[in-house]
């Protein structure tokens, strides 16, 4: 019975993907374009909503891994505090990053290949968190 229950879940999605893999060349760049303009919105309210943030001690600064290289890792950190919606904001990141790694590998993106190291602590200046490297 499991095994209906899986074809029967699995088989639309492989039509799907098939079906779908067919598309001209022509029509990868005007996607790509795009998706690049989503992934740019999005990266712009995702910071909009991590600089609303504010701190009054540095205990209360955390950085979660920003975007996607192509060749993988992140593209850096962003730097937001406890004073937000933290789960909301960490939800919304990670959906970003998948969705910059897909438009990597669709779109034939490349990047450098090198790590940006992670903050190792913060400071709180002016109700900002400055993170030090």
């Amino acid at each position: 019975m499991k095994k209906i229950i899986l074809y029967f879940c699995l088989m639309p999605l492989f039509i799907l993907t098939t079906a779908t893999q067919c598309e001209d060349d022509d029509s990868i760049v005007p996607n790509c374009e795009i998706l690049l303009e989503n992934i740019e919105d999005i990266r712009l309210e995702i910071e909009d909503i991590a600089n609303a943030s504010i701190c009054s001690d540095a205990f209360e600064c955390r950085y979660v891994p920003f975007g996607s290289k192509a060749c993988g890792g992140p593209k850096g950190y962003l730097i937001y505090t406890t004073s937000i919606d933290t789960l909301a904001l960490i939800s919304r990141v990670e959906a970003y990053n998948q969705l910059e790694s897909e438009y990597n590998s669709t779109c034939n993106q490349f990047s450098d290949c090198t790590v940006p190291p992670p903050p190792v602590g913060f400071e709180c200046q002016n109700n900002n968190c400055i993170p030090l490297f």
